[in-house]
């Protein structure tokens, strides 16, 4: 059987399509929104979609600050981190976190990381994203199109 008339293509580094795209951010639930940007960044919405493979866009999202949680997250919800001294167990809300520098580029990398696969492939596909507070970004030399996250499912 040499002539199957179609083969399973999987892609590898050299022939992925990768592009550039830009998220508006603004009034979007941060969960939702970052299981899109996973999605995106893993290349689940790709026809040529290979599990092992960085085969998905670099992501851009614009107007972080503008996210919201739903319910009473942003002040129920805990943020745990240690800084590896004894009793260096240190504890932030949400509305801690918009409060400082950098914070909400921390509150939705730690959402796309943890719906990203673990792992060296995992950690790969997280520089894929970067995330700006306001809606200025220094991308503009990769020609980034604009998407709206809502189309996607």
């Amino acid at each position: 059987m040499d002539t199957l008339s179609y083969k399973t293509i999987s892609a590898n580094k050299e022939t992925v399509k990768k592009e550039w795209v830009v998220v508006d951010a603004t009034d979007q639930i941060v969960g939702r929104l970052c299981s899109k940007v996973a999605k995106l960044i893993r290349g689940k919405y790709k026809p040529n979609f290979t599990p092992h493979v960085d085969c998905g866009d670099n992501v851009i999202i614009i107007n972080a600050d503008k996210v919201v949680f739903s319910g009473k997250k942003e002040t129920d919800k805990i943020y745990t981190r240690y800084t590896g001294y004894p009793g260096g167990q240190r504890f932030n809300t949400p509305a801690e976190l918009r409060t400082r520098e950098g914070g909400v580029d921390k509150i939705i990398r730690h959402a796309v990381k943890g719906m990203l696969p673990k792992g060296r492939l995992g950690r790969a596909l997280l520089d894929n994203l970067y995330v700006f507070e306001g809606a200025e970004h220094d991308k503009a030399a990769q020609k980034p199109k604009a998407i709206d996250i809502n189309q996607y499912k």
